[in-house]
């Protein structure tokens, strides 16, 4: 169990501390739905948390069969809908610079396992998640 400390600020906006590390970050409310868009949104963080864990799996299964998979980047183009109520209807994770060296077989593993992250397991099946692997690094 990780423990997430949070704190309401004012203006819509929160401060969260990382209990193990002590790391700290804030958040606050989009420009759309009344903030000031100063920091991620909550939503903004589940797009970061579905990329970041998608690249997290890809470096676990490189290092554990000592592949190199050298500084890839990712974007996250998330879309929101208001209807019926306001969520995120879609998340698009595209991962640049995947080392062209790498044959099929390597590119099938880790696109099947970047695929399968926790995050993208735990988001609702109703927001569409689209991930593309760009093997250009």
């Amino acid at each position: 169990m990780v423990e997430i400390k949070m704190q309401y600020v004012g203006e819509l906006a929160c401060e969260v501390e990382h209990g193990p590390s002590g790391t700290r970050m804030s958040t606050d409310a989009p420009a759309d739905n009344q903030g000031l868009a100063r920091s991620f949104s909550p939503t903004d963080l589940l797009g970061v948390s579905l990329g970041t864990c998608v690249m997290t799996i890809l470096g676990i299964v490189c290092k554990q069969r000592g592949w190199d998979l050298g500084q890839p980047t990712a974007k996250v183009d998330k879309t929101m809908v208001a209807d019926p109520h306001r969520r995120i209807s879609k998340l698009e994770v595209v991962l640049s610079g995947l080392p062209a060296s790498f044959d099929q077989r390597q590119r099938e593993t880790l696109e099947a396992a970047g695929s399968g992250c926790p995050v993208e397991h735990t988001i609702h099946p109703d927001t569409e998640v689209v991930i593309e692997f760009r093997w250009d690094g």
